[in-house]
This record gives C-alpha cells, sequence and structure tokens, in this order.
C-alpha cells in the first residue's frame, strides 16, 4: 500500500533497478507518515562510508507531537539494506555513473519501506520523447474506446 510517490523521479529519470530500503525514524515521524504529511519530491539518495541516507525529505510533525522533542522536518535519515546490495550500488554509482532516487514510501508487513531506484538522468529530447509516447498512448485508448 503506497503512502506517497515520487512521480518527478519517472519524470527525470529511467530508472533501471529497483530496490527496497528500511527506514531509520523517530516516533513522531512514524505517525506523521501515517497521517500522509510526508513529500518526497525534492529527495534524494546518497552514499557515506558504505552506508545510504535518505536527504531532502520532508515529513512535517503532528501539531500534537511531543512537547519535549523538537522536530526536525528535513532530517538525513538512514537506508537499511543489506551490506551486499549496498556494495553492488555503491559500484554502479561511483563507476557506471548512475544515481539513487527515492521512488515510493509504501507499507510492508505493518512497517514503512522506502522504493530506491537505480537511474540514468533523462535529457530535455528523451522527455519530449516520453510525452509524445504518452499521450500517443492516452489517443489510441480513446479511439478504442469510441469504436
Amino acid at each position: 500500500m503506497s503512502i506517497v510517490q515520487n512521480k518527478k523521479a519517472f519524470h527525470d529519470y529511467f530508472i533501471e533497478e529497483k530496490y527496497e530500503a528500511g527506514l531509520v525514524l523517530e516516533g513522531w515521524e512514524v505517525k506523521s507518515i501515517r497521517d500522509g504529511r510526508v513529500q518526497l519530491k525534492e529527495a534524494y539518495v546518497i552514499i557515506r562510508k558504505d552506508e545510504l541516507y535518505l536527504i531532502g525529505c520532508h515529513i512535517s510533525a503532528l501539531p500534537t507531537a511531543s512537547t519535549h522533542i523538537v522536530p526536525e522536518p528535513l532530517r538525513t535519515r538512514k537506508l537499511l539494506l543489506h551490506a551486499e546490495e549496498i556494495n553492488k550500488l555503491v559500484v554502479k554509482v561511483e563507476r557506471a555513473g548512475y544515481t539513487l532516487v527515492p521512488l515510493d514510501l509504501h507499507y510492508s508487513k505493518g512497517r514503512i519501506k522506502l522504493q530506491i531506484g537505480l537511474a540514468h538522468g533523462k535529457k530535455q529530447h528523451d522527455k519530449r520523447e516520453s510525452e509524445k509516447e504518452r499521450e500517443w498512448e492516452r489517443e489510441k485508448q480513446r479511439l478504442m474506446r469510441n469504436k
């Protein structure tokens, strides 16, 4: 069950592979995510010391958050993956020029997971081409419905 999707990522990148990662979250963040107060639009994933981190993900605190903590909406959150998966990603990002992009925040067995994609950037003409394809698919559907 999807919580939020990063549709901009599919517009700006060719997604080669997808991985599912866990997130290290605080209690107020989990409550806010369950309430739908999360945004992945400007988020990205980086690699530091063989660990993955999510940066730029905005999680707004609930007004009923605890008074003894100061919530940081844009804090850096650690991602949890198996070591061999991280090693594969490190090699591909550093040597092959790929980028790690957050795609989808969803529930899996009661836990909040982040789907990240190994991606290549699109050029402007690639974006126009995929937009034309999408419009043609819609037009075909309309024509089929009318006949």
